[in-house]
């Protein structure tokens, strides 16, 4: 029975795992794309992981929901803060904290430029 247990962690770890890594690219290239979008920079050319929590969905089923944080320059001088929300797979939106106003693109519109 602990033998069962203990595979049943390890297999739920390495589809955590497994799934963390597959969002995190795909967020990554949403990133690149809403940069792109704004003519602006994306620094380090990758996306933190900044919060994971569970959540439900519009049926009331339990997903993963991962805040990804990157950050980006307007001129290659200066640093700002961005924040792309991630709910299972679906990118729910991209935000960046823009000198001008925050911006915040959704992913529908980020399905248009890829």
């Amino acid at each position: 029975m602990a033998d069962t247990i203990a595979l049943l962690v390890l297999a739920v770890a390495i589809w955590f795992w497994n799934d963390s890594a597959r969002t995190r690219e795909q967020t990554l290239k949403y990133c690149r794309d809403a940069c792109r979008e704004l003519d602006v920079q994306l620094l380090e050319e990758t996306v933190a992981l900044a919060r994971t929590r569970l959540k439900r969905d519009g049926r009331g089923h339990f997903l993963v929901h991962r805040w990804y944080r990157f950050e980006f320059s307007t001129d290659g001088t200066d640093r700002h803060r961005g924040v792309a929300s991630v709910a299972g797979q679906i990118i729910e939106f991209v935000r960046f904290e823009h000198p001008q106003g925050p911006l915040i693109i959704p992913s529908s519109r980020l399905h248009e430029v890829a």
